[in-house]
């Protein structure tokens, strides 16, 4: 990537030179908590344009050339981790390939061009003076196994920031609000006894009257861009013999949480309500909006964009401030067999992420 290019209408060769880092990307394994060869690649591009970057474990940052600490700054962040290929794939998940249009490759869609085009939007944007705001440009580790090594750790040693872009498959559409994730693992309890003989108390049976009400149960908060809190019912499990009445049942309860509750207001509801024990096994991962007045929502609206809510999670999780999900892609490709990222949605990242902060800078 080079530094020079002026305009909008001349990001040639940044998409040129974003393509080809993401192809060698993909040629990397860099599964979570395995993210060292795709970070030292990211390292080169930041050498490659002279600009000065840090490291912790494998994440990789840098800020604009003027960085003035009197200014805003708005982070620029997407994740260099894939996941692992599942056993579907026809072609070598690490040999990026050229054909019809697209590039294939894990991590090509999720979320390698996301990265890419945020990297050629930071370079183009790092050598220009007079910028109203700061640009922190973030390419983090254990995005997909929400790990706490990753954007968690690194944001204490960023300069504070003002609002977001998380860069993640929405074709470039505007995700102004996600939901926050609790995973609970709930246990009932009940009293051994014989099968054969009315004796004991199921623990099954209590398991399904909590069961019951969770999936019946409907809090009253609506928020207007992701809809209701969702709970569903995921793992269960109990018995050790056919003949023994069993005196436990544990079950599992995946929670997509609205910008109308806390994750803590949640679980003090379903604790209330519910006679199994409850144990969150997280409360890191928050819902996340932006306000759709915001400048960055309104820049992106005036290109043509709409907005929508995201029920998948995100880095957007372990953020403390407004953001933005957006990004070349789509999501219904993340994780499947044959991943790929059309080539032209390259350059509609680059070009697009550039005249979004355009209006913003």
């Amino acid at each position: 990537m080079t530094a020079t290019t002026p305009t909008v209408h001349q990001q040639i060769p940044l998409i040129t030179d974003a393509l080809e880092l993401l192809k060698r990307l993909i040629a990397q394994p860099s599964f979570s908590r395995e993210e060292d060869r795709t970070a030292v690649l990211i390292e080169d591009l930041f050498r490659q344009n002279h600009i000065p970057f840090e490291r912790l474990l494998n994440n990789v940052w840098a800020k604009n050339r003027y960085f003035d600490p009197a200014k805003p700054s708005i982070l620029l962040n997407s994740h260099h981790d894939t996941v692992k290929p599942n056993p579907s794939w026809t072609l070598d998940p690490f040999t990026p390939v050229e054909a019809d249009g697209k590039l294939f490759g894990l991590g090509s869609n999720d979320a390698g061009g996301c990265l890419v085009s945020l990297l050629a939007t930071f370079v183009h944007f790092y050598d220009r003076p007079g910028l109203s705001h700061n640009l922190v440009m973030a390419a983090s580790a254990e995005e997909e196994i929400s790990g706490k090594n990753g954007l968690e750790l690194l944001l204490p040693h960023l300069p504070p920031i003002r609002f977001a872009i998380v860069g993640e498959p929405t074709e470039m559409q505007l995700a102004i609000a996600e939901k926050g994730l609790l995973v609970l693992d709930c246990t009932a309890h009940g009293k051994s006894g014989h099968a054969a003989r009315d004796e004991g108390e199921n623990a099954i049976y209590a398991a399904i009257q909590d069961i019951n009400w969770l999936t019946s149960y409907q809090f009253p908060g609506v928020s207007p861009v992701l809809g209701p809190v969702k709970l569903s019912v995921t793992i269960i499990n109990a018995g050790t013999q056919h003949n023994v009445v069993p005196d436990t049942c544990t079950f599992t309860v995946d929670v997509r949480v609205t910008e109308q509750y806390t994750l803590e207001e949640v679980i003090e509801t379903i604790r209330a309500n519910v006679k199994s024990d409850v144990q969150p096994r997280s409360i890191r991962l928050k819902p996340s909006s932006i306000p759709a007045g915001h400048p960055l929502v309104q820049a992106g609206l005036a290109l043509g964009r709409h907005t929508y809510g995201s029920p998948t999670t995100s880095d957007q999780a372990v953020l403390n401030c407004p953001s933005l999900k957006c990004g070349p892609g789509h999501s219904g490709r993340s994780h499947s067999a044959d991943e790929f990222i059309y080539l032209r949605e390259i350059g509609e990242g680059v070009t697009g992420y550039i005249q979004m902060l355009e209006q913003v800078l």
